[in-house]
């Protein structure tokens, strides 16, 4: 390991030039672990610090253990260990520097493109006794609901290009735009956009509390699950959510394709349905919405941690924090990603959400839709609205980071 990290010229062995430069980049990360283990600031660690730290990070120790530790290292035997003997130790074990990686490249529900679709947060153990992880979840929820409005336009543009765009009504970005200006005013571009902030604050916490809730089951003592995990119990959690407020994505739906004058607000649209349609109504387009959490969450996670580890081994020479332009750019093309791949799915979910069921009207399903859209319009037909739905992806994690940035310094919530 030592050779592969300090070979420069790949030529299978090191030199004194080469194993120098090796001990300086690694005494710098030898040095960033050695602060964020020692919590007390005084230069020395000691046994209540290591135990800290690994529950911080998931692992639980005893005091005992914590102390065969120390024992391990302390040369003078005072029973704490300061930098020289840190060093000295590890100098020649490569170690990786989990609690920074942990602490900048946590794949937040703070990049929020308006399908709240991501793996939830998780939370240190601190965060969870000090309670900052809600002031996290406000902060993240205010984000949405700001970065949301922002980008509505381009949003409810989307859903009228899923339902309505064919072969035959080609819209377009500007045409959709000025179609619905003339129809409603400016006012109109901002349909749907209310229930759509609406269901941020329920979805957030019934995903939260049920994530926590699966990883007990799962049954694992690890704070930070692994990725199989992660994405096991995150597409669990995102689809008790999504369940649970299933009916209020059917009226956003209906609220961004209505005339003006249609209906007087939500309540009306509710009601309108539940006395035309029934109950059943507001549970159209379930199947293919939570077929598309899976491919959605796997593909962000995974393309996440890829570009995350792709960074790590490349760049991550004085320190683990990416910067705020990486972090935005991997959030963002995971994102993309993971959309890209569910997209067919959430093209079917609208249109099965649109169907407004006229009296002798055949009831369309799922498999029905596809067959239709690929015998009619081919398979560039389930992409219909695909480029209003990636122009808002830059500005919605943009605007969202900006905004729970502020929101966090507002609650007087630690920056991470």
């Amino acid at each position: 390991k030592i050779v592969k990290a300090g070979d420069k010229d790949l030529d299978g062995q090191l030199d004194f030039e080469e194993f120098v430069h090796y001990l300086q980049d690694h005494e710098k990360k030898l040095r960033l672990v050695f602060k964020s283990l020692d919590k007390k600031n005084d230069g020395r660690i000691d046994a209540q610090e290591i135990v800290q730290s690994l529950r911080d990070l998931g692992v639980k120790i005893s005091e005992q253990q914590a102390e065969k530790i120390l024992k391990s290292m302390d040369k003078n035997g005072t029973m704490t260990i300061d930098w020289n003997e840190w060093r000295d130790y590890h100098l020649l074990h490569p170690v990786e520097n989990i609690p920074e990686i942990i602490l900048y490249w946590k794949h937040s529900t703070i990049f929020d493109v308006g399908e709240n679709l991501t793996v939830p947060d998780e939370f240190t153990v601190e965060e969870r006794q000090t309670g900052m992880w809600w002031r996290h979840l406000v902060a993240g929820g205010g984000a949405g609901a700001v970065s949301r409005t922002c980008t509505a336009p381009l949003d409810r543009l989307k859903v009228l290009m899923q339902v309505h765009a064919s072969r035959s009504n080609n819209m377009c970005i500007v045409g959709g735009f000025t179609q619905m200006i003339r129809e409603g005013g400016p006012r109109s571009l901002w349909r749907g956009n209310g229930i759509n902030v609406l269901k941020i604050a329920p979805e957030s916490a019934i995903k939260f509390m049920a994530y926590e809730q699966i990883k007990r089951f799962i049954g694992t003592d690890q704070e930070m699950l692994r990725i199989h995990e992660r994405l096991l119990a995150g597409s669990l959690a995102g689809a008790i959510a999504q369940s649970s407020i299933y009916p209020m994505e059917v009226l956003k739906t209906r609220m961004a394709l209505r005339k003006t004058g249609q209906y007087s607000g939500m309540l009306d649209c509710a009601k309108n349905i539940l006395s035309k349609e029934g109950m059943a109504a507001f549970y159209k387009g379930y199947i293919p919405n939570m077929l598309g959490i899976i491919p959605y969450a796997g593909i962000d996670l995974a393309v996440y941690e890829t570009l995350k580890n792709t960074w790590l081994q490349r760049y991550a020479v004085n320190s683990a924090d990416p910067g705020v332009f990486v972090l935005l750019a991997c959030g963002t093309i995971s994102s993309t990603c993971g959309q890209l791949a569910s997209y067919p799915l959430a093209l079917v979910r609208t249109r099965m959400q649109a169907q407004a069921s006229v009296e002798g009207a055949p009831e369309v399903t799922m498999r029905g839709l596809f067959k239709h859209i690929l015998k009619t319009e081919g398979a560039f037909g389930l992409y219909r609205g695909l480029a209003p739905n990636f122009m808002k992806v830059i500005p919605a994690v943009s605007i969202s980071y900006v905004v729970y940035e502020n929101l966090k310094m507002t609650l007087g919530v630690q920056s991470r």
